[in-house]
């Protein structure tokens, strides 16, 4: 197997290693407009207040890196983003993962942050790859790559890990070393497509045999459309972790999510003496008899 890969993603005070030989890093998912229409119609009226909450919150539950969003219809995203970024870093001092499909917002992004961020993200379309790879080693960032490209989303681990090369092959031509990129295997619904689950671990397992890079995913999207969706999320990180995940995209809050990882990073031996599950389980045990 090749050597697993570290990489760094810093704020302008905090510095975080993510790597198969250390615990899962959790970069928190909920600084997104999409799907949450409460932060979507705050950001239409620019009210931040709830941003700032998610944010602390977020931490608090654990997340090491604060996935950011702004994605708003209509809206000036260059200097929404650049405005939400910077209420993220006043509240937080945590590193950013930011989120745009737009190179121009990224760019406004890149220029205020403060550190070395991880860029959401670029995939194998040869337009994404001209357009993203070059922000990417100007601002010294690191980046996520979907695996997909202009054919669409591959419906093989194959074929996924294909894309995962031909981003990897790229990034190296222009200077971005390997583990300044991580990898998305994509993870469909198991709702329109039983397989979909199996497909995006198998990918996981491929990518990292071959290239030993840092993998990360949606892992709520797996689940989206059917009921329970908890129990399945926390299930499939766990399964995920053990197959070679290392940052799911994710949300901290759930309880089953916050002890699905860590029950997995105890039972692949990087919790020393169960000291992180004793600790998380204590404050669990505290809050309830609290509440």
């Amino acid at each position: 197997m090749t050597e697993n890969l570290t990489t760094t993603i810093s704020s302008a005070s905090q510095t975080v290693e993510i790597s198969r030989d250390f615990p899962t890093v959790m970069i928190g998912e909920r600084i997104n407009p999409t799907g949450r229409k409460k932060v979507l119609a705050a950001l239409q009226e620019g009210d931040f207040s709830i941003v700032k909450q998610d944010a602390i919150l977020q931490v608090e539950a654990g997340a090491k890196i604060l996935d950011v969003n702004a994605g708003v219809p209509g809206a000036d995203e260059p200097e929404l983003l650049k405005q939400v970024m910077q209420m993220v870093m006043d509240a937080t001092d945590v590193p950013l993962c930011i989120d745009t499909a737009d190179p121009e917002a990224l760019r406004a992004a890149l220029e205020i942050y403060e550190g070395k961020p991880l860029i959401n993200s670029v995939n194998g379309e040869d337009k994404s790859i001209n357009a993203i790879l070059p922000l990417v080693k100007e601002f010294n960032a690191a980046v996520i790559g979907l695996c997909m490209d202009d054919t669409g989303i591959p419906s093989t681990p194959e074929d996924r890990l294909a894309v995962a090369e031909k981003i990897i092959t790229h990034a190296d031509k222009l200077g971005i070393p390997a583990e300044d990129v991580i990898i998305d295997p994509l993870a469909l619904t198991m709702g329109s497509d039983h397989n979909a689950g199996r497909i995006a671990l198998e990918t996981i397992e491929l990518v990292a045999e071959k290239f030993g890079v840092n993998i990360t995913m949606g892992v709520s999207n797996i689940s989206f459309g059917l009921p329970d969706r908890e129990y399945i999320n926390s299930t499939y990180l766990a399964m995920a972790i053990y197959a070679g995940l290392t940052c799911p995209i994710t949300n901290p809050l759930v309880t089953e999510i916050q002890t699905a990882v860590q029950a997995a990073d105890l039972s692949m031996g990087r919790d020393e003496y169960g000291s992180r599950w004793i600790k998380a389980y204590r404050e669990r045990q505290k809050k309830e008899s609290e509440s």
